[in-house]
């Protein structure tokens, strides 16, 4: 499959694109050894998706989502799901004034532009399903009233493996809301010794001066959207979704959204790469973490990466 060469969006001016390469920079001082991680996050951001983070307590996934909040100056709202955990937690509640004789409406904690839901799974399904009309409409509707999340909205939720106790699994409603899952590991050996060797990293993030703005993030989510994708490229990604509705071993396949959340993603990888074109390469680094979520498995206990890996190697590229 051969990409005829296309020139970056006109709006996103060098001194734009140099300060986006400056802010994943400064990301990678903070969350250590995680280089190819802090891309998937910010691909994530500019092609408009959520962000599912699965891993180990302690393994930095906190640490990620502040320093994204900090270099992108953002505002945070970090919101810890528990058992006891209510829907109004998070969107908010309308409370009766009786000096005024009206309903107010007090917003909650998801009236941020960047809202960590941390240990998401330890809340019960109903209770992660009140972040479902904010994730896919950026809005929220209380007592028949909606209201409008700021722009952007950006959600990074963390989860425990499901095999570790006081968890409750995650609905395929919620994790399709999100466009990518991973997962960030140990850090190497390297990685691990500056850290024992450095500073505090919320000592880091407190010092971090923003490095893009609003309007800034907002002119390159426009610009990820001009990407280029070729009528070949969306061609494979087409194939890609067909396979994986008649692959061995997958009960339900990649709906349509997923298709649009994976082309979503390799136009933000083709940005951050700076290219104005998705090459296959693109869409080939990211299927994993954007399909393996999404897909079904006939047998409970089938891994989800190993049948995204497995589709993935059955689709050539023409």
């Amino acid at each position: 499959m051969n990409a005829q060469a296309h020139a970056l969006p006109s709006a996103a001016a060098p001194a734009l694109r140099q300060a986006l390469h400056g802010a994943i920079a400064q990301v990678n001082e903070v969350v250590l050894g995680k280089p190819r991680e802090v891309e998937r996050a910010f691909a994530c951001l500019l092609a408009g998706g959520h962000l599912l983070v699965e891993d180990l307590p302690g393994l930095g996934k906190t640490t990620l989502a502040r320093a994204l909040a900090a270099t992108l100056g953002l505002s945070f709202q970090r919101m810890q799901f528990t058992a006891d955990l209510l829907p109004s937690d998070i969107l908010g509640v309308s409370i009766y004034e009786q000096d005024s004789g009206n309903f107010r409406f007090h917003p909650g904690p998801v009236f941020t532009q960047l809202l960590l839901a941390d240990e998401i799974n330890r809340a019960p399904p109903r209770t992660q399903s009140a972040l479902l009309e904010a994730m896919a409409e950026q809005q929220v509707t209380i007592d028949g009233v909606c209201h409008h999340l700021p722009s952007p909205f950006f959600v990074i939720a963390t989860q425990n493996p499901v095999d570790l106790a006081g968890t409750f699994p995650l609905p395929d409603s919620q994790l399709d809301r999100f466009l990518l899952r991973l997962r960030l590991g140990y850090p190497d050996a390297g990685a691990e010794r500056a850290m024992l060797a450095g500073s505090d990293r919320r000592d880091i993030i407190a010092r971090i001066l923003p490095l893009l703005d609003t309007d800034s993030l907002l002119t390159l989510r426009q610009d990820t959207q001009r990407i280029l994708a070729s009528e070949a490229l969306i061609g494979y990604v087409q194939a890609l979704m067909a396979e994986s509705r008649r692959h061995p071993g997958v009960r339900v396949g990649l709906s349509p959204r997923a298709g649009l959340a994976l082309l979503r993603g390799a136009r933000a990888l083709a940005l951050l790469r700076d290219r104005g074109h998705v090459l296959p390469e693109d869409v080939q680094d990211l299927f994993a973490e954007t399909a393996a979520h999404r897909l079904v498995p006939e047998a409970e206990a089938q891994d989800r990466d190993q049948l995204a890996d497995a589709i993935l190697a059955a689709v050539p590229v023409d």
